[in-house]
């Protein structure tokens, strides 16, 4: 069995700023998100849950999200907001921001795909989910659980479970503390700019990574073609920008998806 990584040791790779965070690493539970969003209103700080193994896994709109052992960093991060919950909108973008430009620390050519995937070459590399608890103490306070999933690995399964071309970032593979480390630097760093700028602060970022700008796609909603367009990047509210024949018009994530449309 591949030993766990150590919380010590993951502590000494990071900065000052993540220090705030607990570390937690488990070898194997269902859920990193369930498990803290039924601890969230008792956590006393930042928390990081890193599991080798999530047996129930989910993604974006309850999905089943499995991946073998070893294969995938996948870990929750419970973060406190002084806001309310409608102050978190387009917190998923920033955070694919914040991984995005980890990865490429590591000379991962990661990209950004609207609303929440982080792409490399094309296929899905990472997978964001953000679950919310309102705090109750009666300030306008909420706890974040940002769930996320990176490969590692290559898993052909989960190319099949998903129906799409899924990437692994093999850079990770042999260091996978010290990649969780350069997370959590930038997580430290972001998530209180967001708190202060919301997601107007990480737009031009998110511009910047944008795998789809100038592409032409179709918005789908349960299959079905909602809009078509070229895609244009987002706005200060995560919105994303669509030129269409009509004009310009800007597209809520709500629970629509966007694909490359094929001329």
């Amino acid at each position: 069995m591949t030993p766990l990584p150590s919380a010590q040791r993951l502590a000494g790779l990071c900065t000052t700023a993540a220090h705030a965070i607990a570390l937690e690493i488990v070898a194997e539970t269902g859920s990193t998100n369930v498990d803290l969003l039924a601890r969230a209103a008792h956590l006393q700080q930042p928390t990081l849950l890193w599991a080798q193994l999530q047996t129930a896994g989910k993604g974006r709109a309850g999905r089943a999200w499995h991946t073998p052992a070893g294969a995938a960093l996948t870990f929750s991060l419970a973060w406190k907001f002084n806001l309310p919950v409608q102050g978190l909108l387009g917190l998923p973008l920033a955070v694919g921001v914040v991984i995005a430009e980890a990865l490429r620390t590591f000379g991962v050519d990661a990209r950004l795909k609207w609303p929440n995937d982080v792409l490399k070459d094309d296929g899905k590399l990472a997978g964001i989910l953000i679950e919310t608890v309102t705090d109750k103490t009666g300030r306008q306070a909420t706890w974040a659980v940002i769930g996320i999933g990176i490969n590692i690995a290559q898993a052909s399964g989960l190319s099949m479970q998903t129906g799409r071309a899924v990437v692994a970032a093999t850079e990770l593979a042999a260091e996978p503390e010290r990649a969780m480390a350069a997370l959590l630097d930038g997580f430290a760093q972001a998530l209180p700019r967001f708190e202060q700028q919301g997601f107007a602060g990480f737009v031009d970022a998110w511009n910047a990574l944008d795998a789809y700008a100038g592409e032409p796609v179709n918005i789908l909603d349960q299959g079905q073609v909602l809009h078509t367009g070229y895609a244009a990047g987002v706005d200060a509210g995560g919105r994303l920008l669509l030129d269409t024949a009509q004009g310009r018009i800007t597209v809520l994530a709500g629970d629509v998806s966007l694909r490359i449309r094929e001329d």
